[in-house]
């Protein structure tokens, strides 16, 4: 009779304590299946498209330049991020946008010498987001260029506003590397 007693007791507190009040939001982690990068300049559009659609599965991103850059040109560039398990599909570049201020998109070409970006928007703070950016590309040759996009880093940490991942912490919610050939 004591044990039952007790445990009528332990239930009364647990069922108590479990109201409504007590459930905290969680913000989940969005799943980014697409990586558009795109670039316009010297009279062409160039598309870079990574696209993994069973996310953390056993298969591999298929990545595709839509075509190669030219040599010592000026490109406006955007990148787009989305989530195609979804229907319709979701476009977390909104998301990023709306959030800007805990999140930023770093480029880096491999190697250095590809060219240079430059940072063309910012967050409420005047920090740089990267979903806009320009680029210059240098002379004929090839490489990779590293797209990855932050969450919850140190934007005022050393060269991050100038796009020095180096410094950033915070976690990568995507990183995709693109072929690059420049002629």
């Amino acid at each position: 009779m004591k044990h039952l007693k007790l445990m009528s007791i332990v239930l009364s507190a647990f069922f108590i304590s479990c109201n409504d009040d007590d459930v905290k939001a969680v913000n989940e982690e969005e799943v980014i299946t697409t990586v558009v990068v795109t670039l316009t300049g010297g009279g062409e559009v160039i598309t870079l498209t990574s696209r993994d659609l069973d996310g953390d599965g056993p298969g591999l991103p298929v990545v595709t330049p839509s075509g190669p850059l030219t040599a010592n040109t000026t490109y406006t560039g955007s990148v787009g991020f989305f989530n195609e398990l979804e229907s319709p599909v979701d476009n977390i570049t909104l998301e990023v946008e709306e959030e800007g201020t805990e999140h930023q998109v770093f480029y880096q070409a491999l190697p250095a010498s590809l060219g240079t970006f430059t940072y063309a928007d910012t967050d409420a703070n005047g920090k740089p987001i990267g979903l806009l950016f320009e680029l210059i590309t240098a002379d004929a040759q090839s490489g990779q260029l590293v797209v990855t996009l932050r969450h919850d880093l140190n934007k005022s940490g050393s060269g991050v506003a100038t796009g020095d991942i180096t410094n950033a912490g915070g976690s990568t919610d995507a990183q995709v590397t693109y072929p690059i050939v420049i002629e």
